[in-house]
């Protein structure tokens, strides 16, 4: 059996408030970092490894490609 555990999501900061394009991320999975669309919260999330979403995040915030 499958044992299945909650996690915490957080919408992104660059998400806006009347109900844009969203996306949330859930912290506490050690060495995963998982994403899903916000507007369908029990859908289906993407599961990237730690480091690739950190250097993802990281040439975003330096402005390296357009949001």
């Amino acid at each position: 059996m499958r044992c299945q555990r909650r996690v915490a999501w957080r919408k992104s900061s660059y998400s806006n408030q009347a109900g844009g394009d969203c996306v949330e991320v859930a912290d506490g999975s050690p060495g995963a970092v998982p994403v899903r669309d916000s507007k369908i919260p029990h859908g289906p999330a993407l599961t990237f490894e730690a480091g690739s979403w950190a250097a993802f995040i990281g040439e975003l915030k330096a402005g390296h490609h357009r949001v």
